[in-house]
């Protein structure tokens, strides 16, 4: 008998239900083809499923004709992807989730007051480009306490930090309260900029690991919500696997376990849960159980042009 308990609130945010709305409902006012500048969200499933649709994904803007109609991901873009887009004569509409927009105006308030910007957030990820680039200065990002530890800056200097919405609260603590202790005089926002639903799947997470043998997070590999749920998972000495979908489940992993539990990533659509689950229930005996620990109820709206 396996008891499998699945995790409430998991899956899709509100910034990541909005994204997919702007494409879909794009492409029913406008028609296909509707141009999209790097993944929507990160997910193989959902990009695929919008691809059927109408949807064309590029790398830049420059590989979109001219005075066609280009969105930007959820993840947000600098500024000068947003310049670039009106140079080919584009009409964009931005799935930018609001919550990364709250961030890209405290960078540039900070901007404004004069102080340096460091950005808790990982090298590359399409988030940390897109919020660098919304202000003309540079910004310092550090990913760890080792980074932290590694800025050249004194004690008294007018620095201000902002984060990346989608990483480890406990991660981000630690690196906040690390620069706290070396910039006294520093200013951020404390936790506030991690986002409601990543704090919620990362708490419904740990709090699963008290009773489960066994996490499955479904995400993508390069979902940087969803990497962080497995690491939640191990760090508390738990056996935790990410999976793009069921066909990624090794039945060994479950020799010996009687309780597992299975979570998603905030760009992990319900189906590839449901078929997870299914795929077990075909392969052992399983009770299901919800495993609830807050509600969300939050929406945000479409963009005035598409509601």
């Amino acid at each position: 008998m396996l008891n499998l308990y699945l995790a409430e609130p998991r899956g899709f945010c509100a910034g990541v239900e909005r994204a997919i709305s702007i494409v879909e409902r794009a492409i029913e006012k406008y028609g296909a083809p509707i141009y999209v500048r790097h993944e929507i969200v990160h997910n193989k499933f959902v990009v695929d499923k919008l691809k059927n649709q109408g949807a064309v994904f590029v790398s830049e803007v420059d590989d979109i004709p001219e005075g066609a109609i280009v969105i930007f991901s959820a993840h947000g873009v600098s500024k000068e992807v947003e310049n670039n887009a009106k140079k080919y004569n584009l009409k964009s509409l931005d799935a930018t989730c609001p919550l990364v927009t709250k961030v890209h105006l405290e960078a540039r308030i900070h901007e404004k007051k004069g102080r340096k910007i460091i950005l808790i957030g990982h090298v590359g990820h399409p988030e940390v480009v897109g919020t660098s680039g919304r202000v003309e200065s540079e910004v310092y990002i550090v990913s760890n306490i080792k980074d932290v530890d590694a800025l050249e800056f004194n004690a008294e200097e007018n620095l201000a930090y902002i984060t990346q919405t989608t990483l480890s609260v406990d991660d981000t603590k630690n690196i906040i309260d690390r620069l706290k202790e070396r910039f006294p005089y520093i200013n951020g926002p404390d936790l506030k900029n991690i986002c409601y639903a990543t704090q919620n799947r990362q708490s419904a997470a740990k709090k699963m690991t008290d009773i489960v043998d066994l996490i499955l997070v479904i995400g993508a590999s390069n979902s940087s919500n969803s990497n962080r749920l497995r690491d939640i998972g191990e760090e508390m000495g738990k056996k935790s696997y990410l999976i793009n979908d069921y066909r990624d489940i090794n039945l060994q992993w479950f020799d010996g376990v009687t309780k597992a539990g299975i979570t998603a990533g905030a760009s992990a659509p319900e189906q590839l849960v449901q078929e997870a689950v299914e795929f077990l229930q075909s392969k052992f005996e399983i009770t299901i159980h919800k495993f609830k620990t807050i509600e969300e109820n939050i929406k945000f709206n479409l963009p005035l042009e598409l509601r």
